[in-house]
């Protein structure tokens, strides 16, 4: 942490009392929580963005659909509607919001996407209109208190644990580090690769504290996929790219193009983006350089879901756009611990 951020003690302080306050409320009963009428998995973090949620909210939707009817649902972060929607093939982003369109985008038909900032209002339309749906993944609700999730999924990412964070505005915090008591799980995501168990062990000694007696603990890490064409004029061999990303945290996505592929420049965004012809404009101008000849403009496919809807405009349509898929990986013995834990809690009441 910088030094500077000790002068934003007394704002961190005040934030602190803030959600003490509306936490001490609903653990007390005098603001009243609600359950579902659809089984809940809240997948959420205590921090401001950066976990990794979309893709292990896709990781849960293909290792649960085949045992339950899941649908998923979201705020739809970004979205310049209001109210309760179900994704449909005519969806844009401005409509729904980049992460809920990428999660439709992925399962088509499969599963249900539904957006509705108020969780509970939205839990009891979906149950009228999928009487059968047997769970329902919520992204980003671990802070809507409001609802009285069935189990929750905790997400911390290993570059920065909760438990070496700080409130806002001194850190990414939300709420307290005490708060990961509600988790009935937590992960720590984005792990390299080669994890030591004695590294594991010494993060496990720093975050165990705050968490509840039953609660597990586990590791991921990311994996790329194959890059997949999404718009413009087609290409099929990838050497050299122009990274592009508007993630909360872009980095691994812009060290593992310079890994794998002739990175010819970068541009990065701010998460939930609105991307516009500028940005076109400048991208083109690079793949205008000798050096960027056989380029093509590599992202991530949340950020794919937005360039796609522009891919059509004069500008957008003369680039070539990949879409670079990225998904958790789980230890096997961990994973069938947690889906063990899941079925036990969860699917078998």
């Amino acid at each position: 942490m910088p030094w500077y951020a000790y002068l934003l003690a007394p704002a961190a302080f005040l934030f602190h009392g803030i959600t003490a306050a509306r936490n001490f409320l609903f653990d007390r009963g005098l603001i009243r929580s609600q359950k579902s009428p659809v089984p809940t998995l809240v997948v959420g973090n205590l921090s401001v963005g950066g976990t990794g949620k979309t893709p292990w909210v896709e990781f849960l939707v293909r290792k649960l659909r085949d045992e339950v009817a899941v649908g998923t649902l979201s705020r739809g972060y970004g979205r310049k509607t209001q109210g309760f929607i179900q994704l449909l093939p005519t969806s844009t982003p401005s409509e729904v919001g980049d992460e809920p369109l990428q999660l439709y985008t992925q399962f088509k038909e499969e599963i249900p996407v539904f957006v509705g900032e108020d969780r509970v209002g939205a839990t009891q339309k979906i149950q009228q209109l999928w009487p059968d749906l047997q769970l329902l993944i919520l992204d980003d609700a671990y802070q809507h208190r409001k609802l009285n999730a069935d189990f929750r999924m905790l997400l911390t990412p290993y570059t920065t644990p909760f438990s070496n964070d700080h409130l806002l505005p001194m850190g990414r915090l939300r709420e307290s580090r005490s708060r990961a008591k509600r988790a009935d799980v937590v992960v720590v995501t984005k792990c390299p690769a080669e994890l030591s168990q004695d590294k594991k062990n010494k993060l496990a000694e720093d975050l165990v504290p705050y968490l509840n007696s039953e609660a597990d603990l586990f590791f991921s890490s990311l994996t790329y996929g194959s890059p997949y064409q999404v718009a413009g004029p087609k290409q099929t061999e990838i050497t050299e790219v122009i990274a592009l990303a508007g993630l909360a945290d872009n980095a691994p996505f812009f060290a593992f193009c310079r890994q794998q592929f002739a990175l010819i420049d970068s541009f990065s965004f701010p998460d939930h983006y609105a991307y516009r012809h500028a940005d076109a404009a400048r991208i083109l101008e690079v793949l205008g350089q000798e050096k960027a000849k056989n380029a093509v403009l590599l992202t991530t496919e949340k950020d794919a879901v937005k360039l796609k809807s522009l891919a059509a405009t004069e500008m957008w349509s003369k680039i070539s756009i990949f879409a670079l898929p990225i998904q958790v990986a789980l230890d096997p013995i961990q994973e069938a611990k947690l889906l063990q834990r899941l079925r036990k809690n969860l699917l078998q009441k």
